[in-house]
């Protein structure tokens, strides 16, 4: 490559920001660091209707829980700002009044009524070719009116002139040679009655102005790629133009369709990085991190919906991605998403963990559910024998709260048909003489009084187990008594064999 690698992540602050854009921005990360390149964040504030406030500062937020900080943006700005759009407003007219005068864009000044109007006489109206010397616009009105209607700052937008019979072809790298029709391309709006660019315009622009080297984008972008290159092309650019690489879709987890916001509210599943809360309505949506994802499980999780390194390899991390990752092992197809899997990679990922690691969430989660932890040391001993039971960092409540309160409640169900008078005398006579100095002889001396009082150990395993915890879960029951001490064990097991005669 010739050039140094510039790429850019660039997203709208609209709202909550959804795993295929946290995907764009991670294939851009992943390949600006195979390359020795920069990964760039714009902002695209321009559609100042759909702007909301603290989406930014929310963006950023979860690029950082991710791990994929860029090297250049609003907040660390480098040699190509300012690194939002609102900001670099000045440069986009002067751009536009070129292409009108070079004969490759035209003002508009049509009314939204009068485009109402078209798009009730016409169905399917589309501002181009076919319709463009039907309006009012500098193509069909006289140089001295469109003069008088500038110069009375009349509302009008710039449309750029999408040449006829033409074949718009480029090289994806993921998809390979691309073709479109050109007669089957609109006349888009490249700047706004505000001032403002559109996308169309803008991209181009700041792609330039920036040095970006390669565009990574979803695939619902391709049908706007031929208006792109022709403004390429039109500003005398073509040259400098990116690479194209128009990322497969994230489906439903039927297949069918792009996943959105909706699927996952309807089938339970987060669809966002973090919970984003509307400011304007104040409902909450759900996000990984909030529902117990470890940022590397998350991360993991999304490059391989749609890369794979080519071997059987699943778990990667951040670094691994790094050194693996290469644009033609990215699939062509859509890839569907799997709730269930997305929670196996982040059960994989705790596993791996060491306690310290997981211990601040592991007691945030905790404290949710009012429970006070002091003891860092025990904390730490109970993640260890615990993780691997944990899908989600909530999990860690369920498997760990009795270690730090008593059950309020028992399984009595599953014990009570086989509750006896003798397995009552049996754990008063083992809490009598229960000694904990470590699991395997705790245990030993259990099967003994057993033999002795003839049962079988695992008629008693389980009501021990309920005993202690509540429940038929958990790791080694002796393990348990071990960390809850004599005295606890021995207040517990006192406890449930009343509830037990009842």
């Amino acid at each position: 490559m010739d050039k140094k690698v510039r790429v850019r992540f660039a997203p709208s602050p609209t709202g909550g920001l959804h795993l295929g854009g946290v995907r764009t921005a991670l294939f851009n990360y992943l390949f600006a660091r195979k390359n020795n390149g920069t990964f760039v964040l714009r902002v695209e504030d321009t559609d100042q209707n759909r702007f909301v406030e603290g989406a930014e500062e929310y963006i950023v937020n979860c690029l950082n829980w991710c791990g994929i900080t860029p090297d250049e943006s609003p907040a660390n700005p480098g040699n190509y700002g300012p690194y939002r759009q609102s900001e670099r407003k000045p440069s986009y007219r002067k751009f536009a009044e070129q292409l009108i005068s070079d004969g490759y864009a035209y003002y508009a000044f049509d009314t939204p009524e009068e485009l109402d109007a078209k798009r009730k006489d016409i169905p399917n109206f589309q501002y181009g070719q076919a319709t463009r010397m039907e309006m009012r616009n500098s193509l069909t009105l006289t140089i001295s009116e469109v003069e008088d209607l500038l110069a009375a700052k009349t509302p009008h937008v710039i449309r750029i002139k999408v040449p006829e019979n033409e074949i718009v072809h480029f090289n994806d790298l993921i998809r390979g040679d691309v073709s479109f029709e050109t007669s089957l391309v609109d006349d888009k709006v490249l700047l706004k009655a505000d001032g403002m660019p559109t996308y169309h315009l803008a991209v181009v622009v700041d792609d330039k102005a920036m040095e970006i080297t390669h565009a990574f984008r979803g695939e619902e972008w391709l049908p706007s790629a031929p208006t792109h290159i022709l403004l390429w092309k039109y500003l005398g650019w073509e040259s400098d133009m990116p690479a194209w690489a128009h990322l497969p879709l994230i489906l439903k987890p039927d297949g069918h369709g792009k996943l959105s916001k909706r699927d996952g509210d309807r089938l339970g599943f987060p669809v966002y990085a973090m919970n984003w809360t509307d400011p304007k309505t104040g409902d909450t949506t759900n996000g990984f991190k909030e529902m117990g994802f470890l940022p590397e499980a998350f991360v993991n999780m999304l490059a391989l919906l749609g890369w794979n390194d080519g071997t059987d390899q699943e778990l990667f991390s951040l670094k691994e991605l790094e050194e693996k990752f290469s644009i033609d092992r990215i699939s062509k197809a859509g890839a569907k998403f799997d709730f269930e899997k997305a929670k196996w990679y982040n059960h994989e990922w705790i596993k791996t963990q060491s306690a310290e690691r997981l211990a601040p969430s592991v007691r945030a989660e905790l404290q949710k559910a009012g429970i006070e932890v002091s003891d860092d040391k025990f904390l730490n001993t109970i993640i260890d024998l615990i993780k691997d039971r944990c899908n989600l960092l909530p999990d860690f409540v369920a498997q760990s709260g009795y270690f730090f309160i008593s059950p309020k409640e028992y399984d009595v169900a599953s014990v009570k048909p086989k509750w006896t008078v003798e397995k009552a005398e049996f754990f008063n006579a083992f809490s009598e003489t229960l000694s904990l100095n470590d699991a395997a002889s705790a245990e030993e001396a259990f099967k003994a009084l057993a033999a002795e009082k003839g049962f079988k150990p695992g008629e008693l395993m389980l009501p021990f187990r309920i005993m202690l915890v509540g429940g038929k879960f958990g790791p080694g029951v002796f393990d348990i008594a071990i960390l809850l001490g004599v005295e606890e064990t021995k207040n517990r097991i006192s406890k449930a064999i009343e509830v037990f005669n009842h």
